[in-house]
């Protein structure tokens, strides 16, 4: 884990954003496309970790930004080019625009000053979308990821943000993806390469001080 220092220094409040990936009712709601997922998500704690951070991010004057995948009703501009995408058309929850699955989900509050990125094709929320233009108009510099899955989204986040040139930091538990034991894995032997791995706690008191000082 970085010193308290080390991460105070990268988490100034104008120069960063606090990104949450997928967090959305469809996802990792309690009627989500994917319970195992969803499960994870909550039951491993990650998804009250990513509210408590952006309610954080909201108090301490964070930019956040939520990155929600959907698709059209009609299929248009939706790949079919991975086995996963063929599997999300067969599923019994659609992530279809404008619906409620593609809400973000409680506990995960959205505020006025939110940023809401939504994109109907890739795996990335970051690459082929407004994210890169949106966080260099902030003036931003570290990016905090969050969300879902650690299979796939999360690390595209990562090395996406990472090759266009920001400071990733990743709170450990408030990712998730499946199987359960996958996540630390995932992390340790794969973003722990390319990104600040920190905990909640550590990431919140990083906050909280530069909030009183």
């Amino acid at each position: 884990m970085p010193s308290s220092e080390r991460l105070s220094e990268l988490l100034d409040p104008t120069a960063t954003v606090l990104l949450t990936v997928e967090c959305q009712q469809g996802v990792v709601g309690p009627d989500g496309a994917l319970p195992e997922l969803a499960r994870a998500a909550r039951s491993s704690g990650a998804l009250g970790n990513i509210a408590r951070l952006v309610a954080a991010a909201h108090d301490s004057g964070v930019q956040v930004i939520h990155a929600i995948a959907e698709r059209r009703p009609d299929g248009r501009g939706a790949g079919r080019n991975a086995r996963l995408f063929r599997a999300a058309e067969r599923l019994p929850v659609q992530q279809l625009t404008g619906t409620t699955a593609v809400r973000v989900a409680p506990p995960i509050e959205v505020a006025e000053q939110d940023i809401v990125v939504r994109r109907l094709h890739g795996l990335s929320p970051i690459q082929g979308t407004e994210v890169d233009a949106l966080l260099r108009n902030l003036g931003c510099r570290t990016l905090i990821v969050t969300g879902v899955s650690a299979n796939v989204a999360i690390p595209n986040a990562v090395f996406d943000a990472v090759n266009h040139g920001y400071t990733v930091v990743v709170p450990a538990d408030a990712i998730a993806g499946v199987p359960a034991d996958y996540t630390p894995a995932m992390i340790r032997h794969t973003l722990a390469l390319v990104a600040t791995v920190a905990t909640t706690e550590e990431v919140l008191g990083c906050l909280r001080r530069r909030r009183g000082s």
